[in-house]
């Protein structure tokens, strides 16, 4: 009689080892964003640039508004209050300024 609650432990902890081997590290299975697509999901208004309001609108500004708008002034290189595609993919920000150094 004491077999069979044993047994069930045995193979419910057999079963949870064997899920848990199966998941994979964390952030692996998340695949990274498109930036040209995140661009064109951020501009709203669709006329080739994004303003602050929509940079702080995306996934940045809801985590941090403070850092988003950090981060877009680091970006816009050439100070018009916009980024351009090119520019919010350019990298720049404390990145580029580690790797310069």
């Amino acid at each position: 009689m004491k077999l069979f609650p044993l047994t069930l432990a045995l193979f419910a902890l057999a079963s949870t080892a064997a899920f848990a081997a199966d998941e994979k590290p964390k952030g692996e299975g998340k695949p990274k964003a498109n930036p040209e697509e995140m661009f064109k999901k951020l501009d709203t208004n669709n006329d080739g640039s994004l303003s602050l309001d929509e940079y702080k609108a995306g996934p940045a500004g809801k985590k941090d508004p403070a850092k988003a708008e950090e981060s877009f002034k680091k970006h816009d290189k050439n100070g018009d209050g916009k980024l351009s595609l090119e520019e919010m993919t350019a990298g720049g920000g404390k990145k580029k300024e580690k790797a310069a150094n």
